[in-house]
């Protein structure tokens, strides 16, 4: 199955929970409706049989693993139902010296008065297994699973069968997408009352397949709830960029100075300048080396381009109304004196790049920037190893905003937007065919196009991050992930920024 290119359906929610803050919630959630945890599992158990079923209407034999806490109460009902329907199952259950929660306990008892039989987790599985249900490790998980658990997730992923996942694939933490150890490679996921963020970020794209939601009936309270973390992706592109006024004119749609491109990497600075044009900035002036400019006037003549000078970066300057720095910047005398002269402007800017390697070296915090580094960059600035930033995310896009302060993108798959106040994105947008040099140029390009075009910081790193996602979404539904390079995202960018036009060809 090809993993790369599951886009989560718009049905799914907006709102992501902290996975610590919904077990509280639960509790309350079920009390506020006057049901109890039993009937959540109950419903939970059934919508998993249903979207089996769907999903997979001919398997007869379903193999149900079920560990020792809620998530095997889920399994246990799923089992239940299953056999009723007229499927074989065979459940396999992993014991354990605690007690089983009171909800899990009364779904196992129904199943073995149901006629159900339980076997030890280490017995061998039948040869016709056609589905497998993983209800072993929910979404409490804190460390690597151990045996018996590990040996059956490695069975699971090793076996033919599809893998169908209740509420989180066993392994995946929860909050932060981070897999300790084993995990299951799940086909399916289908996760109960809201969404969590380890579904959306981390190693998430490469073991949730493809991810459903059920709220359990819980829709009302949860409307009712706020959350400080959204999901992102294009269906959102119509509130941040709606259609122009006709009587506009270049002035209003931001006056935009890009800088960077050091000898040798005119194509970085190129790409950034064309992909702020392709995003709807009214005038961008690119300055940068000598070598550079008549190459990039002649691809690109809508770019005025002229060398990095003193001279030309004050005039520049006072001219802008936003500032982007770093695509090609290098790290000698002549990027630093620029970041140097940059850095006092207090207008709306984006820094990439070498910029934040310079920013690394001589840390500051400011309100005024978007900063946009991939995991290398993110811990060259915290000073961490890439695994530590890889490990949690969420975390590590606070810690960022903590110490350098304005707006972050941390990229990646799932990237993470996080702002001073608080609020933060999950952008589910993009595909690994964005695993190429010059990717983070252009998506520089449209977060400074949109903060010309008047979107606060925050914003306009969400939706240039889901612009960028989105077009290379339509380039890979199109051609394929492998070989897309950067400047194949222009023409379709286009498309992406205009979302009130009606393509009659393409939609």
């Amino acid at each position: 199955m090809d993993h790369t290119m599951t886009k989560n359906p718009d049905s799914i929610p907006y709102n992501i929970w902290p996975a610590e803050a919904l077990r509280l919630a639960e509790r309350e959630a079920a009390d506020s409706l006057g049901l109890t945890l039993f009937e959540l599992m109950q419903r939970a158990g059934e919508a998993a049989f249903q979207l089996a079923s769907r999903a997979y209407p001919a398997s007869a034999h379903w193999l149900i693993l079920c560990g020792h806490g809620n998530n095997g109460g889920d399994g246990y009902v799923v089992a239940r139902l299953a056999q009723a329907a007229g499927r074989r199952v065979t459940l396999l259950a992993v014991e354990s010296d605690s007690p089983l929660p009171e909800e899990a306990q009364a779904a196992r008892e129904a199943w073995l008065n149901a006629g159900g039989v339980i076997h030890a987790a280490t017995i061998p599985w039948p040869d016709d297994i056609s589905l497998i249900i993983d209800g072993l490790l929910g979404t409490g998980l804190r460390s690597a699973p151990r045996d018996p658990v590990a040996a059956l997730i490695h069975q699971a992923n090793h076996h033919p069968a599809p893998v169908v996942a209740l509420d989180i694939p066993s392994g995946l933490n929860a909050q932060t997408g981070a897999t300790p150890g084993a995990v299951v490679q799940a086909d399916h996921t289908l996760t109960f009352i809201a969404l969590k963020p380890g579904l959306l970020t981390g190693k998430a794209r490469d073991v949730v397949g493809h991810l459903h939601h059920h709220a359990l009936g819980l829709e009302r309270w949860l409307a009712g709830q706020s959350t400080p973390l959204t999901r992102f992706c294009a269906a959102h592109l119509a509130d941040w960029l709606p259609p122009r006024r006709a009587t506009s004119h270049k002035g209003d749609h931001g006056k935009l100075v890009i800088v960077g491109g050091d000898r040798g990497t005119a194509g970085a600075i190129r790409m950034c300048g064309e992909a702020a044009l392709r995003s709807g900035a009214g005038l961008v002036r690119v300055l940068t080396h000598p070598e550079n400019v008549a190459p990039i006037v002649t691809v690109r003549p809508e770019l005025m381009v002229d060398e990095l000078t003193p001279q030309t970066l004050k005039a520049a300057l006072e001219w802008a109304d936003v500032v982007a720095i770093g695509p090609g910047l290098g790290q000698r005398e002549w990027g630093r004196s620029a970041l140097r002269m940059v850095e006092r402007v207090n207008k709306p800017m984006v820094w990439d790049a070498d910029a934040l390697n310079l920013l690394a070296f001589n840390p500051d915090k400011r309100h005024n920037r978007v900063l946009t580094p991939h995991p290398g960059e993110a811990a060259r600035l915290l000073n961490v190893s890439v695994a530590e930033i890889e490990s949690d995310r969420l975390l590590s896009a606070q810690r960022l905003v903590k110490r350098y302060g304005g707006v972050v993108v941390l990229k990646g798959a799932g990237t993470v937007v996080a702002s001073e106040s608080g609020a933060m994105g999950i952008i589910d947008a993009g595909n690994a065919g964005m695993a190429s040099g010059g990717m983070g140029d252009v998506l520089t390009g449209i977060i400074a196009a949109l903060l010309g075009q008047h979107l606060t910081p925050y914003d306009a790193a969400c939706a240039g991050c889901v612009a960028h996602g989105d077009a290379a979404d339509r380039v890979a539904a199109r051609e394929g992930t492998r070989g897309m390079l950067a400047t194949d995202l222009f023409s379709t960018l286009r498309r992406v920024v205009n979302p009130d036009v009606i393509d009659v060809d393409h939609d």
